[in-house]
């Protein structure tokens, strides 16, 4: 693939007119192109029609790898028994597994791979690589097809901004979808902040540090996050990198760019943490191989006001969680009136990917599987399975919102244009799984300076920069 070098500004006159104002515009992201053809190791094609627009073969076997994290398998079951239903000649399988780069990643190697997998959990298939090692098969056909609900509307146009860019990858193609709206945030209980410490919501970091001083006066930590999982972090910190400088901050991020972890605005947010980390307002711990559900429950016990995290953990958190918590996500505090960006900022991308492998015996059933999931009635079942947020435009309309997703709600409808993406986070698998990771190790348990933080992602950057395998996408 090599790199690929991005006209900044066709790529925002793009975003602008799909209203995509919130996201970091990245050229070819803003569209997929026709690609890929079918190898000689896949099922041969059925005919396309009206009712079967992929051209599906109606006996091709289907395989479905699911990622059974906070969402479990049960929603993607539910898409597996539509396929089935649908192609009843058909033998379909779903596997779940925690480790989907352990069990799928030898099978794209071997080219025997399944025929659509959920890319999600800690150890996930690294997407620009496989990209670049023409693994995954372009999803632009499934974005041009007819929608499952409406003949006369594509696939593309049921979903919410966002979803088509996050998977281009600085490509002319389309490689990986996400089916649910992430909420990353501060997630507390509103019970406790408002009964328990008769205290509002903080908008500002002095209100914050407020808060927690007095939480620390009933015997309540602040703040905690997964030691074993510490790059959390991001989830509180990074809409905040992009509060304190402005877009052109986190964009200086996702491209690699010299000094984009040295900036002012960068420093100023690490020095926040290492303030709560200085007055000991942080719980630490829960460095074991299931550290965030740890790290959950003792919040849902009462034991900690905020915890850095996404919109699953309502679900993933459930059985824990008491009936008056009041589960809710708060966006993250301004830091001063010197701010780029407005108290209300969020960090929302689409989340839980699924990819096709480009040698799948049967992509085409892979990518109906997707153009089901898709589907009004499969997206508000995962809903109500999960309690997350589907990327299906008007899907959960009308019905009744459990305490987080209703705050979710309430908080992208606040954030309005303000909502921010990490690209680097998926472009630069490694950056954040590794890097950041271990830079957040140590830094939240005062082992780490802030310059030295700073230093040390602006070094991965750098090495990542240079890298000739790195699949790279450049502004201009």
């Amino acid at each position: 693939m090599g790199f690929t070098s991005v006209n900044r500004r066709d790529a925002m006159k793009r975003a602008a007119a799909a209203g995509l104002l919130a996201v970091p515009a990245v050229g070819a992201l803003a569209s997929c192109a026709t690609g890929g053809d079918d190898g000689d190791e896949k099922a041969e094609k059925g005919k396309k029609s009206k009712k079967n627009p992929l051209g599906v073969k109606e006996d091709a076997a289907l395989q479905v790898y699911i990622f059974n994290g906070g969402y479990g398998d049960k929603y993607a079951q539910y898409v597996t028994d539509m396929y089935q239903d649908r192609f009843s000649k058909a033998d379909t399988e779903q596997k779940a597994t925690e480790k989907i780069a352990t069990q799928v990643q030898p099978r794209l190697v071997k080219g025997d791979p399944p025929d659509v997998v959920n890319n999600s959990g800690a150890e996930p298939i690294h997407p620009g690589k496989a990209i670049k090692n023409e693994q995954l098969t372009d999803l632009t056909e499934l974005l041009d097809a007819p929608s499952w609900d409406d003949p006369d509307v594509k696939v593309r146009d049921t979903l919410v901004p966002g979803v088509v860019q996050m998977g281009a990858f600085g490509t002319d193609g389309c490689y990986q979808l996400n089916i649910a709206s992430t909420v990353y945030g501060n997630w507390y209980s509103e019970k406790m902040l408002t009964e328990t410490l008769e205290a509002e919501y903080p908008k500002t970091w002095d209100e914050m540090l407020a808060v927690c001083k007095k939480a620390k006066a009933k015997g309540i930590h602040g703040w905690t996050y997964p030691g074993g999982h510490p790059r959390y972090m991001l989830f509180s910190m990074f809409a905040m990198f992009a509060q304190a400088g402005g877009r052109e901050v986190i964009e200086a991020m996702d491209y690699l760019e010299p000094g984009a972890w040295k900036h002012d605005a960068v420093k100023s947010v690490f020095e926040a943490f290492e303030e709560l980390v200085a007055k000991k307002y942080v719980l630490t711990g829960f460095d074991g191989k299931e550290a965030h559900i740890e790290m959950q429950t003792a919040w849902t016990k009462g034991k900690a006001v905020f915890v850095p995290d996404g919109s699953w953990v309502e679900n993933e958190a459930k059985d824990t969680t008491p009936k008056d918590f009041r589960m809710a996500v708060g966006a993250t505090p301004s830091l001063d009136k010197s701010d780029k960006m407005p108290f209300g900022t969020l960090y929302a991308p689409p989340g839980e990917p699924f990819m096709v492998p480009a040698k799948a015996k049967n992509a085409q059933g892979g990518m109906e599987w997707l153009r089901m999931m898709y589907s009004k009635k499969a997206a508000r079942n995962l809903f109500e399975e999960v309690s997350s947020i589907p990327v299906v435009k008007g899907a959960i309309d009308g019905l009744k919102l459990p305490p987080g997703v209703d705050s979710s709600q309430k908080a992208i409808k606040a954030a309005g244009k303000n909502i921010v993406l990490a690209f680097w986070k998926e472009w630069y698998r490694d950056m954040f799984e590794a890097d950041y990771n271990n830079v957040m190790g140590k830094f939240m348990l005062g082992d780490m300076s802030v310059k030295q933080a700073m230093d040390t992602m602006e070094k991965a950057a750098a090495r990542i920069a240079k890298d000739p395998d790195t699949q790279r996408v450049e502004r201009s």
